[in-house]
């Protein structure tokens, strides 16, 4: 992979590669590449995740070689990170280290959030394979494409209404 020797800049609403990615069959949000690890010899990949999942987000899981972090743009959220629980609203960040089992639910009816990878491992290619899926993927198949993608699922999705809030 080469890094590119100039800046860039990818206009809001857009996505790096004019490709925005649906979480089907985990969620119904979008994810706009705006870092690529193209853009950084594999070592960083940052999104902006639109939530249109009141209720939902990801089953519990862990990221065997990335850490994580989320800023929050719009909407609330609660995270769970190991057996610790955090409501996060806009303005607050979020760190994910790897190997630290974590999930999400958007509390509010819509949400926005910066999410950045590092180093960015194969997180573009997990995005690209949930925005391919055709019909709803079974609880399988999602773990599958987990691991197919360095990360593992270790429990169901986090349920709303009890946070702590840090």
């Amino acid at each position: 992979m080469n890094q590119i020797i100039t800046g860039f800049t990818v206009p809001s609403g857009e996505a790096r590669f004019g490709e925005h990615f649906r979480m089907k069959g985990v969620t119904l949000n979008i994810l706009d590449l705006k870092i690529s690890a193209k853009d950084t010899n594999g070592d960083l990949a940052v999104f902006v995740q639109t939530g249109f999942t009141p209720q939902g987000g990801p089953p519990l899981h862990i990221h065997l070689y990335q850490d994580e972090f989320f800023y929050i743009l719009e909407g609330e959220y609660l995270f769970q990170v190991g057996d610790d629980k955090y409501t996060l609203m806009p303005g607050d960040t979020i760190f994910l280290p790897r190997n630290i089992r974590h999930a999400f639910v958007q509390l509010s009816e819509i949400g926005k959030v910066l999410v950045s990878y590092m180093p960015a491992g194969k997180m573009e290619d997990f995005f690209k394979t949930t925005d391919s899926w055709t019909s709803p993927p079974s609880l399988e198949e999602i773990a599958k494409a987990f691991e197919e993608h360095d990360m593992k699922v270790v429990g169901p999705p986090l349920q709303a209404g009890n946070g702590s809030g840090e």
